[in-house]
């Protein structure tokens, strides 16, 4: 049996919420829209290189999240020795669409994780990267950049498999 990526519902939330609750609101919103725009989708279609010139595909777009998202939290922030999930830029390809079920549990399954870590952290919080300080305050907002640039490119890799379109 084919596996297809499930229907996903994305939460409004209000607009006048307190920053943190507005910073992991904004999160927890565009991880729905990657869900949303993967849904209904297979496996072989979500490795599919839809855009031409483009190497990007879908299930690259899940698997690099999850390993954004492990990377910052848990290795930058906490300072967790877990491995990384991929090594060297390794989550765009090569891709397996027989394993996208199991790229898109890992996703699901890294947000309990980097979402324990975030709440044990004010915002003011610093940690380094590289030679930069960083507080979780910009990295709450780095993040919200990163889901919404990659949430773009999804709305063109989907149009580009079967012309579905979305905000």
């Amino acid at each position: 049996m084919t596996w297809i990526a499930p229907a996903v519902t994305r939460e409004d939330f209000p607009l006048d919420l307190p920053q943190r609750q507005a910073l992991t609101a904004f999160i927890a919103w565009h991880r729905q829209t990657l869900l949303w725009k993967v849904s209904g989708l297979t496996g072989e279609q979500l490795a599919s290189r839809a855009v031409p010139s483009s190497g990007l595909t879908l299930l690259g777009i899940l698997r690099h999240m999850a390993e954004v998202e492990r990377h910052w939290w848990r290795h930058r922030v906490a300072g967790e020795d877990v491995p990384s999930l991929y090594v060297d830029d390794a989550e765009w390809g090569p891709l397996d669409p027989d394993r996208a079920a199991d790229d898109y549990q890992q996703l699901l399954d890294e947000w309990p994780a980097v979402d324990a870590v975030a709440a044990r952290y004010d915002l003011d919080h610093t940690f380094r990267r590289r030679e930069e300080t960083w507080s979780v305050h910009s990295l709450y907002l780095h993040l919200i950049e990163e889901w919404a640039r990659h949430n773009g490119h999804a709305d063109l890799i989907r149009e580009a498999i079967d012309g579905a379109t979305g905000e």
